[in-house]
């Protein structure tokens, strides 16, 4: 297996375990560095005094994009020969993690199926990974990630299994009993007009420093550093990165958020670059009560704005988050 440089598509099979690469410790430095490319303003990732309130936890919490980051940079071992990524599914954070605390990431290939680009007749395979992440070797989150991957020589190998679909969207799904207790009374009580259930952010924003974010995650998939990687003329900009600007904006948003406890699903639509101009909506598609707050399961779309060309979607995300 070319382990340095790939692998390709044809060198992975079904059962293959990737072992974590370097173990990485959030600790406050870590958290601003992602804050300043990010900007997001959930209350107890900025707050240790409404962290400790909420909690009862001495250690201020993660972020829960960046615990996400983090795991799908260190799942980057397997996709080195990435060309994009077609979505994430079942995304669960079983419990919350504290700064001070150490991941490490395992992933596995679960299911592989060739593919031709129906374009340029180019070979390629899309592979479905299972990446489960552990916080001081207890498992706090796990998820699939279907990446499209090169191909080394020039025949397929002959895959077609079933990458399933997205599940029925569930609210109890959700339900970690970690959460269960935390005293949501400190957050803002932020009420909802009338039955409003859509929300457009007025405030586009810029995506920058994507190099930084990489790096910063220890993402080692070619096509986000190197332009000869990549398929399009420019470096694609980590998938992540818009998502991670998308849930900057769910916390503008909906101020009283707590947390988020997973995504019911993830799929890029369309590829995004430096320097884009993103525009962002939120759907509320299903809420419930959960300990003192609630879950909300919303839809979030974001939309690239370049020159005189029409908005164009390039994220469909449903997060489930909990509120006060």
């Amino acid at each position: 297996m070319t382990t340095f440089y790939g692998p390709y598509y044809e060198e992975m099979e079904k059962g293959l375990i990737f072992p974590s690469p370097p173990p990485v410790t959030i600790d406050s430095g870590l958290a601003s560095v992602y804050q300043s490319i990010v900007g997001e303003a959930l209350p107890l990732v900025l707050d240790q005094r409404i962290s400790k309130n909420v909690t009862g936890s001495e250690h201020r919490i993660a972020s829960p994009g960046l615990l996400l980051h983090l795991s799908i940079g260190a799942s980057t071992v397997a996709t080195k020969k990435v060309i994009a990524n077609l979505f994430y599914r079942n995304v669960r954070i079983l419990r919350p993690v504290f700064l001070g605390e150490t991941l490490h990431t395992v992933t596995e290939v679960v299911a592989m199926q060739d593919s031709q680009s129906k374009n340029t007749n180019a070979l390629r395979g899309k592979v479905l990974l299972k990446i489960t992440t552990f916080a001081n070797d207890e498992k706090v989150l796990e998820y699939f990630r279907a990446p499209l991957v090169r191909l080394k020589g020039q025949e397929l190998p002959g895959h077609n299994d079933d990458l399933g679909s997205d599940p029925d969207l569930n609210l109890n799904d959700f339900q970690q009993p970690g959460y269960e207790d935390w005293d949501l009374k400190y957050l803002n009580n932020f009420e909802i007009n009338g039955t409003q259930k859509t929300f457009k952010d007025p405030l586009k924003d810029v995506v920058d420093q994507a190099l930084s974010l990489v790096r910063l995650t220890q993402n080692v998939a070619a096509v986000h550093r190197d332009v000869a990687a990549s398929p399009y003329d420019n470096r694609l900009v980590y998938g992540g990165h818009t998502v991670a600007l998308a849930q900057s904006s769910l916390s503008r948003m909906f101020p009283n958020t707590a947390t988020i406890l997973g995504w019911h699903y993830c799929n890029h639509t369309a590829p995004v670059f430096e320097e884009d101009m993103l525009s962002f909506e939120h759907e509320i598609l299903q809420e419930q009560g959960f300990g003192s707050g609630k879950l909300k399961a919303v839809r979030s779309k974001v939309f690239v704005h370049r020159g005189t060309e029409e908005p164009q979607e390039v994220l469909d995300w449903v997060p489930v988050i909990l509120t006060s």
